[in-house]
């Protein structure tokens, strides 16, 4: 990365309304509490670290750095942004986007994954030109990029049950989906750490179902079915939790049968819906 000329360092006031977001900004999510809480710092403190944005036509910019500080800057009723003025490349604004980002830390594991994805697929990069550009070794950035392969489905769940990226690189092991989405439902159900969801995931790829007294084509059958029915229930189980309901679930297998039990606090569950209805109407 080059170093700021004299005359880039030099801070300038521009118009909130000519700065244009980063196409190739890898976050996509914002915390509208947390940019609430930065909107009332810089209300009360002004916008101590400037943004940087590059110049893109006579009266508009780019922003390079600072999606969030520009965000809550609005919010604030700021109508003019401090800004340092970039001289830069397509290529290069991408890459100091991403890199502002990862440097922050608290850039989301599959945002990352898929920003480290669009720099290699839209300037034609490899993945160790990527890691050399955002100080990465070669081997990270080949380990993030197979989170992708996890479905927007899988990638949303994960996200949601507050999994790290270890949960997520033993799921990849499971090649099934179906199978793969049964394991994360498992996994969240039971709040299972790295190693316990690890030994799981494990126990499912070594496991051998036999039923001597079954064809192969019916026993096939009966397993598929049944791990519908288990997958349904845990996926209603874990929709409670994630809505603030403390369900438990609890299962038992005898020779002849798979029990379920949920169980969920009534007084807590009726005032949660109360509360649901009222947002709803």
């Amino acid at each position: 990365m080059r170093i700021l000329s004299k005359d880039e360092r030099k801070v300038v006031d521009i118009p909130a309304r000519k700065i244009r977001p980063n196409k190739t900004q890898p976050r996509r999510e914002f915390d509208e509490s947390e940019l609430r809480s930065l909107s009332q710092s810089i209300a009360n403190n002004g916008l101590l670290q400037p943004l940087t944005v590059r110049k893109i036509k006579n009266d508009e910019y780019e922003l390079i750095a600072g999606e969030r500080r520009l965000r809550a800057s609005v919010m604030a009723g700021f109508r003019k942004i401090p800004c340092i003025v970039m001289k830069c490349s397509d290529k290069d604004s991408a890459i100091f986007a991403l890199i502002e980002n990862l440097q922050r830390k608290d850039l989301g594991m599959f945002e990352e994954a898929r920003g480290i994805s669009r720099l290699i697929r839209k300037y034609g990069i490899t993945q160790e030109q990527a890691a050399i550009q955002i100080g990465k070794k070669q081997s990270t950035v080949a380990n993030k990029l197979r989170l992708l392969r996890l479905s927007y489905e899988e990638q949303d769940w994960i996200i949601q049950a507050g999994l790290t990226e270890r949960h997520a690189r033993a799921l990849l092991k499971i090649g099934n989906e179906d199978l793969r989405k049964e394991a994360l439902s498992h996994i969240v159900a039971e709040g299972l750490n790295v190693k316990e969801s690890e030994r799981y995931i494990e126990s499912i790829l070594h496991k051998k179902v036999v039923q001597p007294s079954l064809p192969i084509s019916e026993k096939k059958v009966v397993i598929k079915d049944v791990r519908i029915f288990v997958n349904t229930i845990n996926k209603a189980v874990d929709t409670m939790r994630l809505s603030g309901i403390d369900a438990i679930s609890e299962k038992q297998e005898t020779a002849d049968y798979i029990e379920y039990t949920v169980k969920i606090p009534k007084e807590k569950s009726l005032k949660d819906f109360q509360h649901t209805k009222k947002l709803s109407s």
